[in-house]
Formats: C-alpha cells, sequence, structure tokens
C-alpha cells in the first residue's frame, strides 16, 4: 500500500470528518469514475456544463458548478457575485481585486474559511451581534457597495435572522445570498433546501465529506443565472481564480459520488449509527469509572449521534486515553470533551471499525 511505501500509518477515525484526515474514504464507483476520467483529454468547460447539469437534475436545483472544495466555492461565488460574470469586469477585478464592494455576514457567522471573501478583493463586513440580529440592522447595513450576503447554515450557529428573512429583504433589492452549507448533509435534503426552498441564490458544500466525493472537490448549486456566473470567473478561465484548479479526475468522482448519495438510503444508515452509538455506550458503561451518553447531533449539527465517554472517576484522563488510541496499530483518533471525556463518532467508520474502537477502548480502560 503506497502509505505503508511512504512509511506513514493510515489510522481509524472515529472523531468526524477533518480535512487534516483526509475528509472521508471514497467509494470504490467513484475512484473508477476518477480513473476512467484520467483516460481522456476533454473540453473542461462542456465537461463543466454536463457535469453542473447532471447534478442540478440530481439535488433539484437549476445547475450547479464543482470547485476544488467548499472555501474555493466561496471565493468563486462572491467573486461572481461582485463582477456578475460580465467579462470587463472580471477582467478589471482580476487587475487590481479591490474594487470596494462588500460581502455581509452576520457578526455570529464568522468563521475559519470565510478568509476566502478577502482572497478575490472583497472586505467582509459583519452585522449585527453574536447575541442577535435584527431585520432592520441588515437593511441598514445593505449598500451600492454590497455585492452579496454570505450566510452560514447550521443548527449550531446562533444570532442571526432567519434564512427565509435574509433573503425577502435582500431579493428586494438585488443582492445575493450565498449560503455556506459545507458539512450541511446529512440530511441530502438540505442540497435542495436552501436554494428551492428558503430561496438563497446558490448554497455550497463540500464534496469531500458527507458526499464521499474527491477530497479536493466541493459544490455550487442553485440559480442558473448565478451558477453561469460562476463559470465565467472560475477555472479554467485564465483570470484571478485560475489556482482553484478542478481536475476532470475530480468532476467525474464527485458526479458519481453525489449520484450514489442520491440514491443512499440514509434512514436506514442513521438507525445504524444508532445502534453503535448504544452498542459502544453498554459495553463501555460496565466499566468501573466509566460513564456514557449519546450525544446528539454532531459537532456540525448533522442528525447523527456520538457516544460520549467520561472519564471522571477513572484513573486514565481523556487525554491519556486519546495518546494511547493515537499510538497503537491501527491509530484510532477520536474527540476531546474537555479534560476528562472523549467523544466517539460512528459516522466515519468503515465496516468493522466500530468493533475494533470499542476492545483498544476496553482494553485500555479496563
Amino acid at each position: 500500500m503506497i502509505y505503508d511505501d511512504l512509511g506513514i500509518r493510515g489510522v481509524i477515525n472515529a472523531s468526524a470528518r477533518w480535512t487534516g484526515l483526509g475528509g472521508s474514504i471514497m467509494k470504490p464507483e467513484v475512484v473508477q469514475a476518477m480513473a476512467e476520467a484520467s483516460t481522456k483529454f476533454v473540453s473542461i468547460p462542456d465537461l463543466q456544463k454536463a457535469a453542473g447539469r447532471r447534478i442540478a437534475e440530481l439535488t433539484n436545483n437549476e445547475d450547479a458548478y464543482v470547485t476544488v472544495g467548499a472555501a474555493a466555492g466561496v471565493a468563486i461565488a462572491c467573486f461572481a457575485a461582485s463582477t456578475k460574470g460580465d467579462l470587463h469586469a472580471i477582467l478589471r477585478a482580476s487587475e487590481d481585486p479591490v474594487t470596494g464592494q462588500e460581502v455581509l455576514i452576520h457578526a455570529s457567522h464568522r468563521f475559519p474559511f470565510d478568509r476566502a471573501v478577502p482572497l478575490v478583493g472583497l472586505k467582509l463586513r459583519t452585522f449585527g451581534n453574536v447575541y442577535g440580529t435584527t431585520r432592520a440592522e441588515l437593511e441598514a447595513a445593505l449598500s451600492e457597495r454590497t455585492a452579496a450576503v454570505l450566510y452560514l447554515a447550521g443548527d449550531h450557529v446562533g444570532g442571526a435572522l432567519p434564512l427565509q428573512t435574509v433573503v425577502e429583504v435582500c431579493s428586494s433589492v438585488g443582492v445575493p445570498v450565498i449560503v455556506d452549507a459545507a458539512a450541511q448533509i446529512p440530511p441530502k435534503r438540505n442540497l435542495w433546501r436552501f436554494t428551492k426552498e428558503e430561496g438563497a441564490t446558490a448554497a455550497i458544500f463540500s464534496g469531500g465529506k458527507e458526499l464521499c466525493g474527491p477530497q479536493a472537490s466541493g459544490l455550487i448549486v442553485g440559480d442558473g443565472g448565478f451558477i453561469e456566473a460562476c463559470r465565467a470567473v472560475g477555472p479554467p478561465s485564465p483570470y484571478l481564480l485560475r489556482g482553484l484548479k478542478t481536475g476532470k479526475e475530480e468532476i467525474c468522482g464527485l458526479v458519481k459520488a453525489v449520484e450514489l448519495y442520491m440514491a443512499f438510503d440514509e434512514e436506514a444508515h442513521i438507525a445504524f449509527l444508532e445502534e453503535t452509538v448504544a452498542n459502544w455506550n453498554a459495553e463501555l458503561g460496565r466499566i468501573p469509572g466509566v460513564t456514557t451518553e449519546r450525544v446528539f447531533p454532531n459537532i456540525d449539527a448533522q442528525p447523527t449521534p456520538r457516544s460520549r465517554v467520561r472519564l471522571e472517576d477513572h484513573r486514565l484522563t481523556g487525554s491519556e486515553v486519546i495518546a494511547r488510541l493515537s499510538e497503537g496499530d491501527p491509530a484510532i483518533t477520536v474527540m476531546a470533551d474537555g479534560p476528562n471525556a472523549i467523544l466517539l463518532a460512528p459516522d466515519t467508520l468503515e465496516p468493522g471499525e466500530a468493533e475494533v474502537v470499542l476492545e483498544r477502548l476496553v482494553e485500555i480502560l479496563a
């Protein structure tokens, strides 16, 4: 195996779909689609349009565009909003991206990857505060400099107006609303909920998390005209965002991943995850000094359960257990939850790995 050749250990991921751990595991069909895509030359613009049509059909959207990750999707979508896909505006902004235009964002929606906005020359301006935001505050923040509003999706984010209120205010003045929903699947309904049901101009998803597509892939779905503007500013266009290049392999791999995900029995899978957590909790809860509980939802507010293992009365601390798990063969990663607890996630595990995680923890704790 290539990891062995490089002297690197693979890990069992019982924490989350972190980019630092490779995101997710691709299905064999996705790998096959990428391998097939690698064997021929193709017109990337034509491939992007065809892939967009297919993904839009699958996700009940007008159109779609494949990016090289969700953060790249934020940059492309914001640049499309500021230039509206106009060639002259793209050329001018590519020469001098600092145009004086702004992207508005709730104060409570600031997140590490919103740095993609200044990369395309736009100022990120907050409105409201982390405790709450009023409609009037959004209305007052809008101006002739506003290129778009960036909205961070997720029930774990507070202090913001409902998306439908933001859409209502912005649509009255022609300002697009871009939803960053990178980790907001499951449920699969979110692929069209933000756009078709709540009226956002576009929504952005990671291709390398729950979709189990290529790690270097992302997805913008939404309004057909807006997606066309994304194609105009995004690669392979030789302008400002050329560096965010998406390969034919990633495009085809993501199409296959979306096809598989839309045919996936989500309810049965979540039921299996609940069963796994219940089994972990029952077995680990028998160990003296250990208590367990089900935690819901997961770290990204997805509707999947986790197990919290508390060690307040145990001789080992949470950090000591994490260290022992990481030193084993295979290494196992879990999340810390304060000094005396760990969190176990079942949704990132491959078949048979839940049993390995349980065996190792019993060995360490008992």
